[in-house]
């Protein structure tokens, strides 16, 4: 038989049986390990420090405990006491400027090194000696053993035992009248029958149809398995922000602790987007005076509701919260794994269940740790571990409100949760200027990121006097300077700018005969050709607005498409004439030279072409819908078009490949941008754009030095086989425009 098999073996409470499971499922974490680190001025006795933590060992049975497991469910065992030695490490012989930095690495090392649950005790402490008179005291203790409440109890009984200790005398602390395994069996045979019944009736009506996962903007995916890594973030409500707030609650008749909760949920409701939000929140669980000297982990945790619709306003939510947290406070009974069990949510290694996301507002007076002649002061180690997606810790004190962020660094950059902090005080502000107003209304942008979309939004730019033109006259001036320079080639074909300007400005004018004017919608359904160029400018000069029509599309989606735009004129091709819907438009076939276009006036049309006229009509997707036609004004397309130049200088010795359906918008730039400055533009076959080799061949028979690539698009054409030879393609084209990643 095992020395722990003679010994008694007792229950755990339920939260502590949660800790347990957590640490089997990630042994050797220090998620779950309290750290507390104080400096020590003064002559220390070493002697009377060691019997004072032995003592309170002793005292409570819960910090000598194991936790092993019989027939696979845990239990506590009581470990008969013994003294706990209290290791040093001295760094006297460290320099100055060595020495803070040796005891920052020693003291992040000892607050990440995990305890174990299976040998006892359950605290460690630990001294480092920095000069004869100055130490570093820690104490690291399992949560399964300790909480917030434990903490004041630990200081108030070690500074009693060791000024005893120091003089001499007895401690004259009185004995425990209980133990927190008392409390444990206790709590197992009091939640049964009509107490269980009541307790978990309010909390299923109170979390009916409540989502169990909290969707917030997540900075990475995260991981299947949580690790409990964690940051933290301190940021400040300044003076007038925290009186504004302490206002706020007196006059919708709620606590400080409300308030703050419910700016933390509006702020959870705007990032998430949802109606339900469930927040956590711990309580001190000690509602019987018996329970208040005692060393234990008594925490439970409630559950937060809060229900927020687009109408809901500050002090509709502020009501709310008061409510539902009277109701919480008034049911704390029920330990918060009893009903993780009843609602058995979907268990996830993930993440937590039922909420991720914690609030706590400490609100009594730090009971600092006093050792009799000494002068104690607490040093602050940050933690790289979190039990929680994200913990809001406010510290109120007289002289203001001190709020904390702990983060999973799995999932935030601290960037993220800096933006998240100034959120919450924007928020807070507006509440507590107008509680009336509706939640969703309120502009969560701080000063700073006003001041910065701002700075991003002023892309004014002086483009000379090409802005005041559309992009068709553009492309005629540019004629006019440089009438013999090639403008288009295909398939061994080529177009120079006079002629293209001949052409498409005869068909401009056969488009004015039909009526067409600014606004006017024109449909164009041909391949890729020199005459879809023509048809494009002839569109433009005629001041119509161009709709391309993918021949290539399916019948129902062109059927849709011409319906809606409703033209009354479709530039097509002979061969694709039959792949049109019934319609009552006039169909006009452009196919090469046609011998009545020479009857037709060559000037450009006198047309006046607004800025906010149409220029194109393009159709998106129809992903998320029914395709809807996205209308571009002159203006901007001229934008966009002086915009590339000035960005990337083409020159008339360039040459572009045009290789993007004419139904996409990048092909707008692609048919437009070459022309508007001389250089020559190459066009790809129809359907040569998903041909990677093709590419590959037409870049290095044209002599192509610009051309467009989408990431996908990239990828394929770097794809083997012949990678060598592509690159090498890929690298005669000095330019490539629009590649987001490789």
């Amino acid at each position: 038989m095992s020395h722990e098999d003679e010994l008694t073996a007792l229950p755990l409470s339920f939260a502590q049986e949660r800790l347990w499971f957590l640490d089997q499922l990630i042994p050797g974490s220090a998620a779950y390990t309290i750290f507390d680190a104080v400096r020590l001025r003064g002559p220390l006795d070493l002697e009377a420090l060691r019997r004072s933590i032995s003592e309170l060992v002793r005292r409570h049975e819960v910090l000598r405990s194991t936790f092993p497991s019989v027939s696979g469910q845990p239990v506590q065992v009581v470990q008969p006491p013994a003294p706990l030695e209290i290791p040093l490490t001295d760094l006297r012989s460290f320099p100055p400027e060595r020495q803070q930095a040796e005891l920052d690495r020693a003291l992040a090392a000892e607050a990440a090194r995990p305890l174990s649950l299976t040998s006892a005790p359950l605290l460690r402490a630990f001294l480092y000696r920095l000069a004869d008179e100055e130490h570093v005291l820690t104490l690291a203790v399992h949560h399964i053993a300790f909480d917030a409440w434990s903490d004041g109890v630990l200081r108030s009984e070690l500074s009693a035992l060791y000024a005893a200790y120091r003089r001499g005398e007895l401690c004259s602390l009185p004995e425990p009248a209980l133990q927190f395994a008392d409390y444990a069996v206790w709590q197992r045979e009091w939640l049964t029958g009509d107490a269980l019944a009541r307790e978990l009736d309010h909390w299923r009506a109170e979390l009916e149809n409540a989502p169990h996962l909290l969707h917030l903007p997540l900075d990475r995916p995260r991981p299947s398995v949580e690790r409990f890594r964690g940051r933290q973030l301190a940021f400040e409500l300044d003076a007038e922000l925290a009186a504004a707030v302490r206002q706020l609650a007196r006059s919708q008749g709620v606590t400080i602790f409300m308030t703050l909760l419910a700016a933390f949920q509006a702020l959870l409701h705007r990032y998430s987007g949802q109606d339900s939000v469930l927040v956590g929140t711990p309580v001190a669980n000690r509602g019987r005076v018996e329970l208040e000297p005692l060393i234990g982990f008594f925490t439970n945790t409630l559950v937060m509701r809060a229900d927020l619709t687009p109408a809901t306003t500050g002090t509709e939510l502020l009501q709310q919260v008061r409510d539902r947290s009277l109701a919480a406070f008034a049911h704390q009974n029920l330990p918060f794994e009893r009903l993780v069990e009843e609602l058995a949510p979907t268990r996830e290694t993930s993440h937590q269940p039922v909420f991720q996301v914690m609030f706590a507002l400490q609100n009594a007076a730090p009971g600092g740790l006093r050792l009799d002649g000494l002068e104690a002061s607490p040093i602050s180690v940050e933690r790289d571990t979190t039990m929680f997606d994200l913990l809001l810790h406010v510290d109120e004190q007289p002289a203001g409100l001190y709020p904390l962020f702990q983060y999973n660094s799995d999932l935030f950059d601290e960037a993220t949760v800096v933006r998240m902090a100034g959120h919450y005080r924007t928020l807070l502000a507006a509440l507590a200027a107008d509680p009336g107003r509706l939640i969703d209304s309120v502009d969560l942008r701080t000063e700073g990121e006003r001041a910065e979309i701002e700075g991003w939004n002023r892309t004014a730019k002086a483009f000379g006097p090409s802005a005041a033109h559309p992009a068709h006259v553009l492309i005629h001036q540019q004629a006019k300077r440089t009438p013999d320079a090639v403008a288009l080639r295909f398939r061994g074909l080529a177009l120079t700018y006079r002629e293209l300007d001949l052409r498409s400005n005869r068909l401009a004018h056969r488009l004015r005969r039909l009526g067409v004017g600014p606004d006017y919608p024109v449909a164009i359904c041909m391949e890729r050709s020199l005459e879809l160029v023509v048809a494009i400018l002839g569109v433009l000069k005629a001041g119509g607005a161009y709709v391309p029509l993918d021949p290539d599309y399916p019948a129902q989606r062109i059927a849709y498409m011409v319906s809606d735009a409703a033209p009354q004129v479709i530039l097509c091709q002979d061969a694709l004439v039959d792949r049109l819907p019934e319609h009552d438009a006039q169909v006009v076939c452009l196919n090469g030279e046609d011998p009545n276009e020479a009857l037709l006036p060559d000037s450009l049309p006198e047309v006046t072409v607004d800025p906010c006229n149409l220029a194109y009509v393009i159709y998106t997707s129809g992903s998320t819908g029914r395709p809807k036609g996205v209308m571009v004004d002159h203006a901007g397309l001229t934008n966009r078009l002086l915009w590339l130049q000035d960005d990337y200088r083409l020159t008339p010795s360039d040459r572009l490949m045009q290789k993007t359906p004419f139904s996409f918008d990048v092909s707008v730039w692609e048919f437009l941008w070459p022309l508007m400055v001389g250089s020559t533009m190459v066009l790809a076959e129809p359907g040569g754009h998903t041909d990677p080799a093709y590419i590959a061949g037409l870049v290095e028979q044209e002599s192509i030095t610009t051309i467009h690539f989408v990431p996908s698009m990239l990828e394929a054409f770097l794809e083997e086989p012949d990678l060598e030879r592509r690159c090498a393609s890929l690298r005669r084209a000095r330019r490539i425009v629009g590649v987001t990643s490789a």
